[in-house]
């Protein structure tokens, strides 16, 4: 009779279990030193080894001839373990028997002493199936167990184990196995089985398997019998990834907002006898690829499918923004979860690529707006994505000035400095009574060690140094003048002290006593634009349609919730 691979090719020492060194290691030494302890707990996803290593872990403790915590797998009590004549060693299955009466057996025939073995081993798999009076029936002989019984609980749903039973157990978490460890043991099999499996397609399957060497060598039992070379499209095709076409033209469909064309696109795949919640499903692993490739530079570790479909997923994700990928992904995972709930499937997926294919504008509750506000803020969106796709194609360059006139530059010329301060400046000193001086502003300089006086404010005074971060300053005789981006400095330096540290910074890295003053009319002067400045886009982007539609609606009253 024909033994599937993952049957054959099951590990049966702890050094044949791939990528769970942090499991295997620890496991082999407390056979080795004789420190096995009385109950295991083994989690993780599926086909990750646990009940192999439960299996190896029986043996090992039992085996007459243990090779470094390894089982010999030669003496009589290993090779009865592996054939099952040997009774002492037992594994439920705790889906089909889960009932508190099997458990009371369990501890019934604990009690006895092993007939042949060391110790009498019970391998509980799936044991999160276990009802309740089946776990508190548990509970007390895990607690004091007899001195020849070893439990080992397998699970892949750790959440519903109780804590009374996880407390009592040593905890053993399998992670997934690794996509290169995976094919490189595809590559042993095929070898030893003569199966002429291409580099490509083993890394294909690796990446199906979703971490789980048994899916693997399952999926590789299936395409050896499918195909003489097992080459990436053979694979594609044995999985069912391949001609999955339809999922591109309903995104492409979504993109263009092709409502029409989307739900022809249904109405064919729904004539094909094509089951509806998995096609809900289908797509919603079709966005998330999409928003893996928008957002990852190099997808091709996070995505399973073939490289020419990656190729289409990157042409597809250029025509879609990342909150439109997101928004779709939330409509689609609604109308999954209320597919169990409806009557008519088809309609919910009908109506979810409906929402994806229009513009819809909800009026949240309570709101008092009508269709005419509604309609008004509609219209004067289009406007605003006209006018901003136009300046888009072509800005004028009255957009592209990036400061105002009376700004400075770092080296300003005569006719750029402006006029002396209007308010008494801040000084080191004592404040003397405000009066009028001629300055000769073309003097004005920038102050050298400035970037040092930050960087010894931000030892002394960081919050000051805070407050001055990107600011500038300029020397003219005994006056600075210090020009700083945030609105906090004028207030900041009215405050006692304040001045006066700054000062005593300045006096150690210059040796000068400097009357600090505020720059104004560039950046720090705290003047605010005018109106039409305000309008005036800002470093040549066009206004948001977005920004103009939510003051829109704060004239109007109306509180507008959009969605793309």
């Amino acid at each position: 009779m024909y033994l599937a691979l993952y049957r054959k090719y099951r590990p049966l020492t702890f050094d044949d279990v791939i990528s769970q060194p942090h499991i295997t290691i620890p496991l082999k030494n407390q056979v080795k030193f004789g420190r096995c302890a009385h109950a295991y707990l083994f989690t993780g996803s599926r086909g990750t080894g646990k009940t192999t290593c439960s299996k190896i872990l029986a043996k090992a403790v039992n085996c007459l001839h243990p090779k470094d915590g390894n089982p010999c797998l030669e003496c009589e009590v290993c090779k009865g373990i592996d054939d099952g004549s040997i009774l002492d060693v037992v594994e439920i299955d705790a889906a089909s028997n889960n009932g508190v009466d099997s458990i009371r057996d369990l501890r019934e025939e604990a009690n006895f002493t092993p007939a042949v073995c060391k110790y009498r081993v019970y391998i509980i798999d799936e044991a999160h199936m276990l009802s309740t009076g089946a776990f508190n029936a548990l509970l007390k002989i895990m607690e004091e167990p007899p001195p020849h019984v070893i439990f080992i609980l397998a699970t892949t749903e750790v959440h519903k184990i109780p804590a009374t039973i996880l407390s009592r157990c040593q905890r053993y978490d399998f992670r997934r196995i690794l996509s290169e460890d995976i094919a490189a043991r595809l590559q042993y099999v095929a070898q030893k089985e003569q199966i002429d499996l291409t580099p490509d397609g083993a890394e294909l399957i690796a990446k199906l398997s979703d971490g789980g060497m048994r899916d693997a060598l399952s999926l590789l039992d299936q395409c050896a019998s499918a195909s003489a070379a097992v080459d990436a499209k053979a694979v594609s095709a044995a999985a069912g990834i391949a001609g999955r076409e339809y999922l591109f033209d309903l995104s492409r469909a979504v993109q263009k907002k092709d409502a029409a064309k989307a739900l022809a696109i249904i109405d064919e795949l729904h004539g094909k006898m094509c089951d509806i919640g998995r096609l809900c499903e289908e797509m919603i692993s079709h966005f998330r690829n999409l928003m893996i490739v928008k957002t990852v530079k190099e997808p091709g570790g996070l995505i399973v499918c073939p490289p020419e479909e990656l190729e289409q997923l990157r042409e597809v994700a250029g025509g879609f923004s990342l909150n439109n990928i997101l928004n779709a992904l939330n409509v689609l995972h609604e109308a999954s979860a209320r597919l169990g709930r409806v009557s008519s499937k088809r309609l919910e997926v009908e109506m979810a690529f409906l929402r994806l294919c229009t513009q819809e504008v909800q009026v949240s509750s309570g709101s008092t707006a009508d269709s005419g506000v509604i309609n008004a803020i509609l219209a004067r969106l289009d406007r605003l994505e006209q006018a901003a796709a136009h300046m888009q194609a072509s800005p004028s360059p009255a957009r592209v000035s990036s400061r105002p006139a009376e700004a400075f530059s770092e080296a300003p010329s005569p006719a750029d400095v402006p006029p002396p301060p209007e308010e008494p400046p801040a000084s080191v000193s004592a404040p003397a009574a405000p009066h009028k001086t001629e300055i000769d502003w073309s003097r004005l300089a920038p102050l050298d060690c400035w970037t040092q006086i930050l960087k010894k404010l931000g030892i002394d005074d960081p919050p000051l140094s805070g407050i001055l971060f990107g600011s500038q300053a300029y020397e003219l005789d005994d006056i600075l003048f210090i020009d700083s981006p945030n609105k906090m400095f004028a207030r900041l330096l009215k405050q006692d002290g304040c001045a006066k540290r700054l000062g005593e910074t300045i006096y150690s890295q210059t040796g000068k006593k400097y009357r600090i003053r505020l720059r104004s009319g560039g950046k720090g002067s705290g003047k605010a634009p005018s109106p039409e400045a305000a309008q005036q886009p800002q470093d040549g982007n066009p206004p948001d349609p977005l920004d103009a539609l939510a003051a829109a609606a704060r004239e109007s009253g109306a509180q507008v919730n959009i969605k793309e």
